[in-house]
């Protein structure tokens, strides 16, 4: 009996591995708002691209209202954060996140 509860934990345990171990590995964008003025926006977008665990593009806005929202890229509001952010890359600033990235605070 010895045998079999090891070999039924082996199970349990390479099954759980494949696993991802939290929801924030998964996308964190499910619908998008339709409009949004800029003036509305009180922080600097949040510009998750394409990893492993979400295929698409995330662009994610605080509003004044510190609400967080999604903007779709292919709108003219993510087309323009997506230009403008790639202007900035090209100066050194970095303001992405991707699933393999940590933050350390300096």
């Amino acid at each position: 009996m010895n045998s079999v509860t090891a070999f039924v934990a082996c199970l349990l345990i390479l099954g759980a591995q494949g696993q991802p171990g939290s929801k924030s590995n998964k996308c964190k964008c499910y619908s998008y708002i339709g409009r949004i003025s800029p003036k509305l926006i009180k922080a600097e977008p949040v510009i998750h691209y394409p990893s492993i665990f979400c295929p698409h593009t995330e662009i994610i806005v605080t509003t004044k209202a510190d609400m967080k929202k999604c903007v779709n890229p292919e709108s003219p509001l993510g087309r323009h954060i997506l230009k403008n952010h790639n202007k900035q890359g090209k100066k050194g600033a970095v303001s992405t996140t991707t699933a393999g990235q940590s933050t350390a605070a300096i």
